[in-house]
C-alpha cells in the first residue's frame, strides 16, 4: 500500500489519531478473513471451490459453532471494504498535500501507483494468492484522475461504479439462484497436497499457472472498489476524520446508518446460504464496514478504547503495509507444509486454534509494530518504499 495509505498526511501536517486506528482494525481485520483461507485444505484454491462449509450455529448452537459463526460474521468483507474506503482518504489526502506544494496532479502518482502495483505482484507470486495490492493499484490510477476533475464528475462516477456494480453482484447471486441444489465439492485433492506437503517453488509455480481465476476477485468488484475510494475522498473532505463537533455529528451518523441496516442486511445474506455468498460479501458488507468507522470513531472520542489498544491498532496502522505482508507470511509459514503445516496437523480439531491463530499473529503484529516505531519513523516496507519513490535531484 503506497503512502495513499499508509502515510495519511504529508510530513508537515498533523497526523489524525482516528485514520492510524482505523487503519489498524482493518488490517487485523482482514487477517479474521484471510486466516480461514490459510487454515483450509488446499488453502487459497479453496476459496474458489466453495472452501470448507461453515457451521450452521441453528443446526447444532454448541459455543464452537456459535464463536466461529460470529467471528465470521463480524469480519467478512467488512474490513476489506473499510481498507478500501481508507485508501480513498489516504489519496485525498496525497492530493490535497500536492495542491498545497503547488505541484500538478497526478504528478509523479502514477510511480506510487506502478509501485504498489509491482508490490501486489510480488506479494502475490511469492506469499498469499488473494492479495488486495494490485487491485487497488489500478483503481487508484482511475480515481487519481478523477480527483483533477469536478465534484460533479466524481459524483456521477462514484454512483455509476455502485450501480453497475450492484447489477452485477445481483445478477451473479441469481445465477446461483436459478441453478438447481449441487453437491458440495471437496477441494481438488492436489491442491490440498501441494499446501500441506509442496514446496515453496512448487506453489509459487501454482500461482502464476492459475493466475486469471486468483485475480478473479478484484475484477468482479473493481466497481465497487472505485464506488469506496470516492466515498473516502468525500468522507475526508467532509472532515468525517477531524475532531471537530462536525467530524463527531458526521460519525455518529455513519454508525447509526451503517449498523442500523448493516447488521440486518448482512443478517439476511448470512441466513440465506452460500447462494447470497456474492451479496453479502460485496454488497451488504460495505454498509456494515461504515458502520465500523462511525463506531470506532465514537469509541475514540469517548475514550472508550483502553489506551494500550488505541496504541497497539496505531502502531500496526502506521505500518500498515509491513503489517499487512508479514500477517501473510507469518500464517504461510505456520499454516503451510513448508512452515510448521498446522493447518493439517489440527485440521478436523474446530475452530478455537484458528481464531487462537489470528489473535497470536495480531498480537505479534502489534508489539513488533510498537517497538519498531520508537526507533523508526516509518515501517520497514514503508522506508523501502520512500526511498525507491523519492524524486531524484
Amino acid at each position: 500500500m503506497a503512502d495513499t495509505l499508509l502515510t495519511p498526511v504529508a510530513q508537515k501536517t498533523a497526523r489524525l489519531p482516528l485514520l492510524d486506528v482505523l487503519r489498524g482494525a482493518a488490517i487485523l481485520g482482514t487477517l479474521m478473513t484471510n486466516v480461514w483461507i490459510f487454515t483450509a485444505p488446499g488453502s487459497e484454491w479453496s476459496v474458489l471451490q466453495g472452501g470448507p462449509k461453515p457451521p450452521d450455529p441453528l443446526a447444532d448452537p454448541s459455543a464452537a459453532h456459535i464463536a466461529e459463526s460470529v467471528f465470521r460474521f463480524l469480519a467478512d468483507g467488512k474490513f476489506l471494504a473499510l481498507l478500501t474506503v481508507l485508501f480513498g482518504v489516504g489519496l485525498a489526502i496525497q492530493y490535497d498535500s500536492a495542491a498545497r506544494r503547488g505541484e500538478p496532479w497526478p504528478g509523479r502518482y502514477p510511480r506510487r501507483a506502478a509501485f504498489l502495483f509491482a508490490e501486489g505482484t510480488v506479494h502475490f507470486v511469492l506469499v498469499f494468492a488473494w492479495d488486495v495490492l494490485m487491485g487497488y493499484a489500478v483503481t487508484a490510477l482511475l480515481v487519481a484522475w478523477l480527483l483533477a476533475r469536478s465534484e460533479k464528475v466524481r459524483r456521477r462516477a462514484m454512483w455509476t461504479a455502485g450501480a453497475v456494480h450492484l447489477a452485477l453482484i445481483s445478477l451473479l447471486t441469481l445465477d446461483e439462484l436459478s441453478r438447481p441444489d449441487r453437491p458440495r465439492r471437496d477441494t481438488d485433492p492436489a491442491a490440498v497436497e501441494l499446501y500441506a506437503h509442496g514446496g515453496w517453488s512448487a506453489q509459487i509455480a501454482f500461482r502464476l499457472e492459475h493466475f486469471p481465476a486468483l485475480r478473479i476477485e478484484p475484477v468482479v468488484s473493481f466497481g465497487l472498489l472505485v464506488l469506496l475510494f470516492l466515498l473516502g475522498v468525500r468522507l475526508h473532505r467532509a472532515g468525517a476524520f477531524t475532531a471537530t463537533a462536525e467530524g463527531r455529528r458526521i460519525r455518529t451518523r455513519m454508525a447509526a446508518w451503517g449498523l442500523g441496516l448493516g447488521l440486518p442486511l448482512n443478517a439476511a445474506t448470512t441466513l440465506g446460504g452460500g447462494d447470497f455468498y456474492l451479496l453479502g460479501r460485496y454488497g451488504a458488507a460495505p454498509l456494515l464496514a461504515l458502520g465500523y468507522i462511525g463506531l470506532i470513531g465514537i469509541a475514540l472520542d469517548r475514550r472508550w478504547i483502553p489506551a494500550a489498544v488505541r496504541t497497539a491498532l496505531g502502531s500496526v496502522g502506521r505500518t500498515a503495509l509491513s503489517c499487512y505482508v508479514a500477517q501473510n507470511l507469518l500464517c504461510m509459514l505456520l499454516c503451510y507444509g513448508i512452515g510448521l503445516g498446522l493447518a493439517e496437523r489440527l485440521g478436523g480439531s474446530g475452530p478455537w486454534w484458528v481464531m487462537g491463530l489470528w489473535a497470536g499473529v495480531s498480537l505479534t503484529l502489534a508489539a513488533g509494530s510498537w517497538l519498531w516505531l520508537r526507533r523508526f519513523d516509518h515501517g520497514p516496507l514503508e522506508a523501502v518504499q520512500r526511498t525507491v519513490l523519492r524524486p531524484r535531484r
